[in-house]
């Protein structure tokens, strides 16, 4: 896969040539994590903290949001490494302190250890100083302890002369002997470069290539896909931001381009011929969220949010018909709290007087933990859940919002006590 980097130097996306000289500045990085982010991981590096000439980090915790971040730059000790998983960083990129000492506290398959490579020998300090050590022999030093290794080949580094493929396969065939994955960054100029790589199981890390225009993202994603069709078009399967599958159309490399170029579910339609931007007639229209590869690359997957009735033109949400569960019910109740369904339910009461609403979460929330039988169990944890989709609709907050937050908690390494907080209304005779 393709990993974009966001290089950062003086608040400034940036991109230097062998480590040293400043080539070009691309602004903003915000915008550019969201348009990178579309199909994956993306690289976030502190330059000035990785140089030792200060730090980008209320910057860096602003694009954390934006797109699932791995981040580097100055990370010395487990703390700090810490501290960035637990601020919704997918994985932390240790260069000079990738040593077992500090890695040892660090969950392993979180940890990415850089070796920055001069004609194979390991430099550090900003690519500034020798060590002496191949980079082969310090992969088997800290195999156990990292998940992935990231191999910069800091002569060709920001040069767009091409990366060292002999090098990277031999390299690729020692982190598989440990049980990891391989990045490897420096010189990739063009896509053939990204899906030999691929091919071999190596991720690509690329910077320059991109800021130049040299290619896009889109342009690696579809260099990746290999179709097994006669019509050399590739299924996608489309499903909501909760993962729900809304239907299955298909993507040609033209119209794979114009949805992530414009962010929205653009497919291709076999019966017209041509592009299809869905919704364009019916009001239908879906934002793009995120596009993903299966193993196999020869399928899709869109994660889009879906606007009007639904995915299918018979007017319901998914092609398989009706949701269920909680999809369902939170729909109904984001009808019913918009006021287009049952204005005189029981749901449409809660949703208008919230101290009934408190008084029956709460309620519910006893009369569940105090069930014991398996059946009782069930219903009292549908009651709960009910009356919290009734709370979240009263809001205009999502399942989906929620769900994130749960998978950004599920992030953090460092975890609180978790008492339970004082019952105030046992406080008084407490004293």
């Amino acid at each position: 896969m393709i990993i974009p980097s966001i290089d950062l130097m003086d608040g400034q996306t940036v991109q230097l040539v062998q480590g040293v000289t400043r080539a070009l500045d691309a602004g903003d990085p915000m915008p550019i994590a969201q348009r990178f982010g579309l199909v994956g991981e993306i690289a976030v590096v502190d330059l000035d903290a990785a140089l030792g000439n200060g730090s980008n980090t209320d910057l860096m915790e602003r694009v954390l949001p934006l797109a699932r971040c791995r981040v580097g730059g100055g990370i010395r000790d487990a703390r700090t490494a810490l501290r960035w998983l637990d601020a919704g960083a997918t994985r932390v990129v240790l260069g000079t302190r990738a040593v077992p000492d500090v890695l040892r506290e660090l969950p392993r398959d979180r940890v990415i250890a850089a070796l920055d490579a001069r004609d194979g020998d390991v430099v550090t300090h900003g690519w500034t100083e020798r060590t002496g050590a191949r980079i082969a022999d310090r992969m088997r030093e800290i195999g156990e302890h990292a998940g992935e290794f990231l191999v910069t080949f800091v002569e060709v580094e920001g040069t767009l002369q091409g990366t060292n493929m002999e090098r990277a396969a031999e390299l690729g065939e020692i982190a598989r002997s440990l049980g990891c994955r391989l990045t490897v960054a420096g010189g990739v100029n063009s896509v053939d470069e990204i899906v030999a790589l691929d091919r071999l199981g190596i991720d690509a890390q690329i910077g320059m290539a991109l800021y130049t225009g040299r290619f896009s993202v889109a342009d690696a994603t579809v260099a990746m896909l290999r179709s097994d069709r006669a019509d050399g078009l590739f299924p996608t399967i489309v499903t909501d931001e909760r993962g729900i599958a809304l239907g299955l159309a298909y993507s040609s490399a033209e119209s794979l381009r114009v949805a992530m170029s414009e962010r929205r579910g653009v497919y291709h339609s076999r019966s017209r011929g041509g592009l299809w931007r869905k919704g364009e007639s019916s009001g239908a229209t879906q934002r793009l969220l995120g596009v993903d590869l299966d193993c196999d690359r020869d399928a899709l997957r869109f994660t889009v949010r879906q606007e009007g009735a639904g995915f299918c033109h018979n007017g319901t949400r998914t092609c398989f018909g009706s949701t269920r569960g909680l999809d369902a019910l939170e729909s109904r109740l984001g009808a019913i709290a918009s006021g287009q369904s049952r204005p005189g339910s029981y749901s449409a009461r809660l949703l208008k007087e919230p101290n009934l609403l408190r008084a029956k979460l709460m309620e519910e929330a006893v009369e569940l933990m105090d069930a014991t039988e398996r059946e009782h169990i069930t219903r009292e944890a549908a009651d709960v859940l009910y009356f919290t989709l009734a709370r979240l609709a009263s809001t205009g907050v999502s399942l989906a919002e929620v769900e994130r937050e749960l998978d950004r908690r599920a992030l953090r390494v460092t975890r609180r006590p978790g008492d339970a907080k004082p019952d105030p209304s046992t406080a008084g005779a407490a004293r």
